[in-house]
């Protein structure tokens, strides 16, 4: 049986989530969070995605450091936070969120392989930048692609045409790996073929047709592109 995602010339991985473990931030704060270290980062999470789509419906684009940083004065709020330096920990721990186990594996078979490798992101070109060089992968990334060069957020179908148009790639030569079930889909719709990695065991989205693979870690990447 053909490998799903064979044929390839170029991977290009979401960052936040998918290479870089956002939940970190608040686990290497917990001296100060205690037991509101894992309720800060699930809800972090979930207003700093739901106001990139907002913004984007909004048509009041923001960059997503500031998006980040408003999402966690929100979630120190709701959770009725307030200790002294804490933002400025949490913010910093965030932009140097620690890669997953399985990511540079994963790059260093596809980089072994002549595959051209990008990050598509909806971070800032300046987060990005030190999110790739602290977590060790910048010698294993060939581009990163932000955002802000299209000026809406994920999961716009402009933001995945600027990996196609910037890697000089037709769509069915690019996969699109994403641990977001959102950014899975909204990729698949833009014509991507595409690798959900589906850490977490969580079902399937209803957005339309679905990826073309789903894994449960990056690990199983190299099969499903056709490596040995």
């Amino acid at each position: 049986m053909a490998a799903p995602l064979a044929g390839l010339r170029a991977v290009v991985f979401d960052a936040y989530g998918t290479l870089f473990d956002v939940s970190s931030a608040a686990e290497r704060t917990r001296d100060l969070l205690g037991e509101k270290a894992a309720p800060l980062s699930e809800l972090w999470r979930q207003k700093q995605l739901q106001y990139t789509w907002l913004r984007a419906l909004m048509g009041k684009h923001a960059d997503f450091w500031q998006v980040t940083g408003d999402a966690l004065d929100y979630s120190l709020d709701a959770l009725r936070i307030a200790t002294p330096d804490l933002r400025r920990r949490l913010m910093e721990a965030y932009e140097r969120s620690g890669p997953y186990h399985d990511a540079r594996e994963a790059l260093i078979r596809l980089k072994a392989a002549h595959l051209k490798i990008a990050i598509l992101s909806n971070g800032a070109p300046r987060m990005l930048a030190v999110a790739v060089r602290s977590a060790g992968l910048d010698d294993l990334v060939d581009e990163i692609l932000s955002v802000e060069a299209v000026g809406i957020y994920k999961p716009h179908p402009s933001v995945y045409k600027l990996a196609v148009d910037r890697l000089a790639v037709w769509p069915a030569e690019l996969g699109f790996v994403s641990a977001n079930g959102w950014d899975a889909w909204g990729a698949k719709a833009a014509g991507l073929r595409v690798a959900w990695c589906n850490r977490s065991g969580l079902p399937r989205e209803r957005l339309g047709e679905p990826p073309d693979i789903e894994l449960t870690t990056l690990a199983d990447l190299p099969r499903a592109i056709g490596l040995p």
